[in-house]
């Protein structure tokens, strides 16, 4: 059965990919979390597979077993699944899902002759939606014959296989981090200062989404540069420094941030990186708030 697949967890991801390939194909066999009533529930969701509690040998009727387990679990599990498998694991196809985790974490089967490979589908899932992935990126790096079933599995998806080296994979994750966790982080920031302001939840919610969907507009069709907008994009420091000042009364943490999105955006942003950057240090409240926020004398 080469298109045969047991996932071990229930969350949001094993999921959503477990229904996704059923869709197109794929027998999922076996849907395994650490309760019964949570792979009841996730089997239910994907619409196929028998729900187990736990690991146990009939994971391995399945040729490839997808491990969609939090990052600090994978190697647990895979522990477990070395266990249970044994040398039946010899030729079996091991993947898990992490951005952050390479194929080492899975090692354990690795050592009893599966393949092991990291697959992840650059995209956020909120478990209660089936997301799209066409078009969408799937970081995969491992070993060749498990590399092979990753990229075939990506391309049924309507993804996008890349190759990723082992070693890059935190970085490869923390971009992820910026653009997607960060950035909700940055949102509801703004959005509490306005509401702060005098301005309802759902006003400032709506003020903020419409101005960032029109500068992600603009990044997308114009480039980085022509995008950036703000005082900084136009080099009034004045108004800079009233922001850093307005925010300090407001809250450090949110200063913190303030300047030091600042200073990146300078970096990432500017045709003179260094001459925005030399302009900020000499912001007359820059160091002394800063200091402040930390504990320090002003």
């Amino acid at each position: 059965m080469p298109k045969s697949l047991a996932i071990l967890g229930a969350g949001r991801v094993g999921r959503a990919l477990g229904r996704l390939l059923r869709e197109r194909g794929w027998r999922i066999l076996i849907v395994a979390s650490r309760s019964e009533a949570a792979a009841a529930k996730a089997a239910k969701f994907i619409r196929a597979g028998r729900p187990f509690a736990g690991i146990s040998h009939h994971v391995l009727a399945a040729r490839t077993i997808l491990v969609s387990v939090p990052d600090d679990a994978i190697l647990e599990v895979a522990a477990e699944l070395a266990r249970v498998g044994g040398q039946q694991l010899r030729g079996k196809i091991v993947l898990h899902t992490s951005g952050a985790c390479d194929a080492s974490a899975l090692q354990p089967v690795r050592a009893l002759g599966a393949f092991a490979a990291s697959m992840h589908p650059m995209q956020t899932f909120n478990g209660v939606s089936v997301p799209p992935l066409e078009g969408k990126i799937f970081a995969i790096e491992g070993d060749v014959p498990a590399v092979r079933v990753a990229r075939s599995i990506a391309r049924s998806l309507g993804g996008v296989p890349v190759n990723i080296t082992a070693e890059k994979k935190p970085l490869y994750h923390a971009a992820g981090a910026f653009a997607a966790g960060l950035v909700l982080a940055l949102e509801e920031a703004g959005v509490q200062m306005l509401k702060t302001s005098g301005l309802p939840q759902r006003e400032a919610l709506h003020a903020l989404l419409s101005l960032s969907r029109q500068v992600l507009e603009h990044y997308e069709q114009l480039g980085a540069h022509k995008a950036w907008t703000g005082p900084l994009s136009r080099g009034d420091y004045g108004v800079v420094a009233a922001n850093e000042e307005a925010i300090a009364h407001y809250h450090p943490e949110f200063l913190e941030a303030y300047v030091a999105v600042s200073r990146l955006s300078g970096y990432v942003l500017a045709s003179e990186p260094a001459a925005v950057l030399g302009h900020l240090e000499k912001l007359p409240r820059h160091s002394p708030l800063l200091s402040k926020s930390k504990g320090g004398s002003a």
